[in-house]
């Protein structure tokens, strides 16, 4: 980690280059905070100039040489200065002596924090500016003083003057991922770029600090961080000097805000004196935002907050947050958050005496998917008295928390009493939520469906029934989870949150039945209901996005799958800690991603669902699963074997009907390693298994796997009252009238032009792949188009084989069975020539770089031309990108 690689900055990088090499010729200043990346910038610029057209001049201004006449201008000028000269002599003198160096050149002067010029130096670097074959690039710091030569430069518009900006949060995730060396979990870059609030130099002292801790950890290749921050004092050292010494009003401003942000303005104006408030603002420590009609104060950095949290005595701290929560109740909790904000400092200031105040705050911060500060809370009102109401929520919470065996000792804490049976309705459905998907006890079920009948209130044996619903579906007892979800929709009397549990039971089995329509319809009560149930169960949201994403990659709906990865419950579930929502719709994205042929992104995010997931064993099997079918895509056998034994040891047997996802990946993993007629049988089987269970909405899918894989013609299913057997093409034709949406028809005409070999009717097929984005299916389409085109020795191959370049240009490595099983195959050597040739080198250039003769160019050229179905070299550059691995330079 001693150096990191330069990332991002590519708009400001090619500004300072036209800067230099533009027909204008003007120069560039960069302005900008400590650490904002200007040195580095400017360094990687004038590296990235060619010596031989410009005479370069790189300069490290310092505050030892501000004193010292010239000495800004020590590394370029001659140590010996001619004497009797006037200053304006000097000047002149120096000029011409950069001249003469520059030899005919064009001159290019870059100084580095050039506010620390002395003054002769800044009216050498002005008169430089002006000279018609010079350019001048540069940095300044904010908030330094500038000498006036320097400000002259574009007052006088000799050159342009650029704030720049933090770091977008894209090229802090990516310069994460160049020092770690390896992809960063979202969430983690989200936070550690919005500390250094997109600042590399205070990026790099995080990164430094967290790394050999265990704060920062790999997990399955993915970096993440557990948020807890090490102040090393390097890194306390550089906010020291930002913040700078304090009176103690302002101290008490600073402090306060740091315990409270976003703190009302009014509220600060009544815990510290106006005046030091508007002396912290000057001072740039702290901000003031306007929003709608409120006035917020934060800290200007982040890091200044943690700072000032650590270094305050404890007395203090206590006082600080008690005197914070007395002003908000003193106002009134207006804001939407003012309850939690106000528990949070009552309890942090070990004043928190109520707890139904503490539960109602947990109960708010589960809601927002804040699974840490929920369990503080909720722990602190059972720990206050909060009694049942308070250790179930703590239960709850925990188990969303991957700690099922701590949640079911608090449960038993407070095993209900015969007769409540309100109490028991609640118990009995966290702890047989906590039992079957935390501890993985499929007779959780059967418990509850016993003691249901304990319970003679309709509302409470809905709710129950509900919760035994879902349990049901994911045991895949189907017929019964639809049963008991639709008795819940049947009864009046059954709360919000039942029913809508219900209703999502439901639509997932609509969704994998097939009847993809009618659950989008149920898909959307629940998500329109959501202010109802949001309070009382937001974990429901785990159901209403299962149930949703089933839907859309059942539909191949992609951009419906972008939609919900960047809603506002992924925002929330990420900062929140929330596992099973983020792995969940990490999963959904990247399945988005493979469709599109992205397998880069593709594997990253499965493997970071994979990281997210491995303490949860409810989608941990679903995330293997993923990964293997991300590693299938790139051709890593070894990969897509690894990931799929990892999903059979931690896929949750309570979790039976994800079967399809991970049956259909373990098809995909066989075909990758070469075992074709393995894959076949597998897939055979598995449609087979789907057509029992009625998964109309899955088996689509795996027959059109078999069309991949060359299969259309092959029988599946029961012996036809004819004694025959429905092929896979006649089987997708007939799903095609029964299965919803616009995929289903399509999959069914992808299987009868293979079937007919029509290379028109693939290519067609193709085209509406890819306005769905489909573009894997797209590619394979073509390929298989390609194909017959070229045994039928078609003029249109060329055509097509233009069609699959494109098409494969558009995606990462992708190396599926379907796109190499008709590709040529060249040696080494064939490969070496027929690329040089294609960028149309001639034979004889070719013999002399390889070192062959012309005639053995010749021969070589010939077998390359047969096999690849061309008939010279015009066609070639489309017949080779029309092969999988091309670019990459891997595709033998």
């Amino acid at each position: 980690m001693s150096r990191w690689e330069f990332v991002g900055r590519t708009d400001e990088l090619n500004r300072l280059l036209a800067a230099v090499t533009g027909e204008a010729g003007r120069g560039l200043f960069f302005s900008g905070s400590a650490g904002i990346g200007k040195s580095r910038l400017l360094r990687e610029g004038v590296n990235a100039l060619p010596t031989d057209r410009f005479a370069i001049w790189s300069i490290a201004a310092s505050a030892t040489t501000a004193a010292l006449p010239f000495g800004g201008l020590v590394q370029v000028l001659p140590a010996e200065q001619p004497q009797g000269l006037s200053p304006a002599g000097i000047l002149r003198w120096a000029l011409n002596v950069l001249q003469q160096q520059a030899a005919g050149r064009r001159i290019v002067l870059a100084i580095d924090d050039a506010h620390l010029l002395d003054p002769p130096s800044a009216a050498l670097v002005h008169l430089v500016a002006r000279a018609e074959n010079a350019t001048v690039l540069g940095t300044l710091r904010d908030g330094e003083q500038i000498p006036l030569p320097i400000r002259a430069l574009w007052t006088d518009d000799l050159v342009e003057h650029v704030e720049l900006s933090p770091m977008p949060q894209e090229e802090t995730a990516g310069l994460l991922a160049a020092i770690l060396g390896g992809p960063v979990d979202p969430g983690s870059a989200d936070r550690l770029g919005e500390l250094s609030a997109g600042n590399p130099l205070l990026l790099r002292e995080l990164v430094h600090a967290a790394s050999g801790s265990a704060e920062l950890k790999r997990t399955y290749g993915i970096w993440k961080w557990t948020g807890r921050l090490e102040l090393a004092p390097n890194l306390t050292d550089l906010i020291d000097t930002r913040v700078g010494k304090l009176t103690d009003g302002v101290r008490a401003v600073v402090e306060l805000v740091a315990f409270g942000e976003p703190l009302g303005l009014h509220l600060l104006k009544q815990a510290a004196d106006q005046a030091d408030v508007e002396t912290a603002e000057e001072r740039g420590l702290i901000t003031v935002l306007q929003h709608d009609r409120r006035t917020d104060v934060r800290l200007a950095h982040p890091l200044y907050g943690e700072v000032m949290r650590r270094r305050c005595p404890v007395s203090r701290t206590r006082r600080l947050q008690a005197n914070l929560a007395e002003l908000l109740e003193q106002v009134g909790k207006r804001r939407r958050d003012d309850l939690l904000r106000v528990a949070v400092w009552r309890l942090d200031s070990g004043t928190a005496q109520d707890p139904s105040l503490l539960v109602d705050a947990a109960i708010q911060a589960f809601t927002r998917y804040d699974v840490p500060l929920a369990t503080r809370l909720a722990r602190a009102a059972l720990n206050a008295d909060g009694g049942s109401d308070a250790a179930e929520l703590l239960a709850t919470i925990l188990m969303f928390a991957d700690r099922p065996e701590e949640a079911i000792d608090v449960l038993d804490t407070v095993t209900p009493e015969p007769g409540d049976e309100r109490r028991l309705c609640r118990w009995l459905t966290v702890r047989g939520m906590v039992s079957y998907w935390g501890l993985s006890r499929e007779s959780t079920v059967e418990e509850i469906a016993s003691r249901v009948e304990q319970l003679s209130d309709s509302a409470d044996r809905s709710r129950v029934h509900a919760f035994e619903a879902i349990m049901r579906l994911h045991g895949m007892d189907t017929a019964t989870a639809v049963r008991l979800s639709q008795r819940v929709l049947d009864r009046p009397a059954a709360g919000v949150a039942a029913r809508e549990l219900a209703r999502s039971t439901i639509a997932y089995v609509q969704a994998v039945e097939g009847q993809l329509n009618r659950s989008g319809t149920a898909i959307a009560q629940v998500h329109s209901a959501a202010a109802s149930w949001r309070t009382d169960m937001p974990y429901l949201q785990l159901a209403l996005e299962l149930a949703r994403g089933t839907k859309l990659m059942l539909t191949g709906d992609l951009a419906g799958i972008d939609a919900i990865v960047a809603d506002e419950f992924a925002d929330l579930a990420g900062a929140g800690d929330f596992r099973l929502g983020t792995g969940y719709l990490a999963i959904l994205q990247a399945y988005a991603a493979r469709m599109r042929g992205q397998s880069d992104a593709a594997m990253r995010t499965a493997l970071g669902a994979c990281a997210v997931l491995a303490t949860s064993r409810v989608y941990a099997g679903l995330a293997q699963a993923e990964r293997a079918q991300s590693a299938a895509l790139r051709g890593d056998t070894a990969q897509a074997t690894a990931a799929m034994a990892e999903a059979d040891r931690t896929h949750a047997p309570g979790m039976a009907v994800l079967y399809p996802w991970l049956e259909q990946a373990r098809g995909a993993a066989l075909a990758a390693s070469g075992d074709l007629p393995g894959a076949v049988k597998h897939l055979g089987d598995l449609v087979d298994r789907l057509r029992a269970d009625g998964f109309a909405g899955h088996e689509v899918h795996v027959l059109h796997d078999l069309v991949r894989l060359e299969q259309a013609s092959m029988p599946v299913g029961p012996t036809c009252s004819d004694g025959g057997r429905r092929t896979v093409a006649q089987r997708l034709a007939e799903l095609s009238e029964r299965v919803d949406g616009v995929l289903p028809p399509l999959l069914a005409r992808h299987a009868r032009a293979a079937v007919t070999d029509s290379a028109t009717d693939l290519l067609a097929v193709a085209d509406d792949y890819a306005a769905l984005e489909l573009t894997v299916y797209a590619a394979e389409a073509t390929s298989q188009a390609v194909q017959r085109l070229r045994r039928q020795h078609s003029a249109a191959a060329n055509d097509a084989r233009e069609r699959l370049a494109g098409l494969l240009g558009r995606c990462d490595l992708i190396r599926t069975p379907a796109l190499h099983a008709g590709a040529p195959v060249l040696t080494e050597r064939e490969w070496q020539v027929a690329r040089l040739a294609a960028h149309g080198a001639p034979s004889r250039a070719i013999a002399e770089r390889l070192y062959l003769s012309a005639r053995t160019v010749e021969n070589h050229l010939q077998r390359i031309y047969a096999k690849l179905g061309v008939t010279g070299r015009t066609e070639l550059w489309a017949a080779l990108r029309s092969i999988p691995g091309h670019e990459g330079g891997d595709a033998g």
